[in-house]
């Protein structure tokens, strides 16, 4: 997506997350009807993804699927629904109620290809998939060609790349706030999870942002440990949340992007950092800009070359949408984005408009490319390149 398009996106959210956008919006009397599917038990309802439609009286959720039954009737009453409007079998609901869009909401990976299929088959216009968005690039390529052929926007929830402060970062960058962009650095939680089960649930946010700002994702060179040996085929296992499968409790990747940025991205489990590392740094011979994923605020300037130690000591400036220093004029912005008031307005725009959401098939995914990328590159002992050319897991593979 170009920075017009942000630029359109952000500046619609700064009236009521309720308004319409576009003509079309203006023009439609009978709100969209909204399918939310959960699974209680595997994945649940994601970060709120099934809330997050009370915020716009353009739409109604009209009906509800969880394969678990006690978790559906839980579901119905928060969300003020009778029992006439719950399912056990998505497909039955979508089949059924055919509606114009679909929340997917499980966080467990394994279930997001054929939800997003289904709903696609039964007319969907419009979709908002939990993160991780799917497992492998043969998937990635099966939603590709429906969304294509169906004409279906599909907006995936990595919920900070909807944040308008990374467009102040832009601005920030084109002035010479930091000089020159010289390296991008990310990093992963580093708790239990680190490694490879970290590189998808939490890392994948990392790499979405790594990718706006170095632009599409050429090649990826990594290497995966366990406990401080390189992996081999044994050490391979099914991970947990559907993920598929894992090897590795310690990566480190390096990207190059179209804009001719390297990035390094690394995960090492129980790092000792307390998750402060959560996020990326673009490092500037001037400056270093650093981003926090899931904070408030997003994004601080470390103004002074970070190479030498008494100008990179200077205290963090905090960044709003505002510019550096400056007080958030967006009220609650932490909170929408967080409760993906965001993300859920700029789909809506998007089906309004006919265009591509912020983070939709591309950007999307290339973050499942370079997920994938880490695990061929070690597999082959080599540099890959973007897009993969083998589409199956790569760690299927693994001789």
């Amino acid at each position: 997506m170009d920075r017009r398009q942000f630029s359109i996106t952000t500046a619609s959210f700064l009236g009521a997350a309720g308004n319409s956008s576009g003509e079309a919006a203006e023009n439609r009397i009978k709100p969209w009807r909204v399918g939310v599917i959960g699974h209680t038990g595997r994945g649940d309802y994601g970060h709120g993804l099934d809330t997050v439609w009370r915020h716009f009286p353009r739409v109604k959720v009209t009906a509800i699927a969880d394969a678990n039954s006690d978790g559906l009737t839980r579901e119905l009453g928060k969300l003020g629904l009778n029992a006439a409007s719950g399912y056990l079998d998505y497909r039955i609901m979508l089949k059924k109620v055919q509606p114009e869009i679909v929340a997917i909401c499980p966080r467990h990976l394994d279930q997001h290809c054929d939800m997003i299929l289904a709903a696609m088959n039964a007319g969907a216009k419009g979709i908002y998939v939990e993160k991780p968005f799917v497992q492998t690039p043969q998937q990635l390529d099966e939603v590709v060609k429906a969304c294509q052929m169906n004409g279906t926007k599909l907006a995936v929830a990595h919920r900070n790349r909807y944040h308008p402060v990374l467009q102040t970062i832009d601005q920030l960058i084109a002035k010479g706030e930091i000089g020159r962009l010289l390296e991008i650095r990310g990093r992963g939680k580093g708790d239990r999870r680190g490694g490879a089960e970290d590189l998808w649930v939490l890392g994948s946010h990392v790499l979405n942002l790594m990718a706006y700002f170095g632009g599409a994702p050429k090649t990826c060179s990594a290497r995966l440990y366990r406990e401080g040996s390189l992996v081999v085929k044994e050490d391979r296992v099914i991970g947990g949340e559907g993920l598929g499968w894992l090897a590795g409790d310690e990566l480190h990747a390096t990207y190059r992007f179209a804009k001719g940025i390297t990035g390094y991205f690394d995960s090492i489990a129980n790092d000792g950092t307390q998750n402060f590392g959560f996020g990326l740094s673009l490092i500037g011979s001037k400056g270093v800009i650093q981003i926090w994923c899931d904070d408030s605020p997003l994004a601080r300037l470390v103004p002074g070359n970070p190479f030498k130690p008494a100008e990179s000591s200077q205290q963090a400036l905090p960044i709003s949408s505002a510019g550096v220093g400056q007080v958030e004029p967006i009220e609650g912005l932490h909170q929408k984005i967080h409760q993906h008031v965001l993300p859920v307005e700029d789909l809506l725009d998007a089906m309004d408009k006919d265009r591509e959401p912020i983070c939709g098939l591309q950007d999307a995914g290339a973050t499942v490319e370079m997920v994938c990328g880490v695990f061929e590159s070690h597999r082959l002992g080599r540099t890959v390149e973007l897009p993969l050319v083998e589409r199956e897991h790569p760690l299927s593979k693994f001789g």
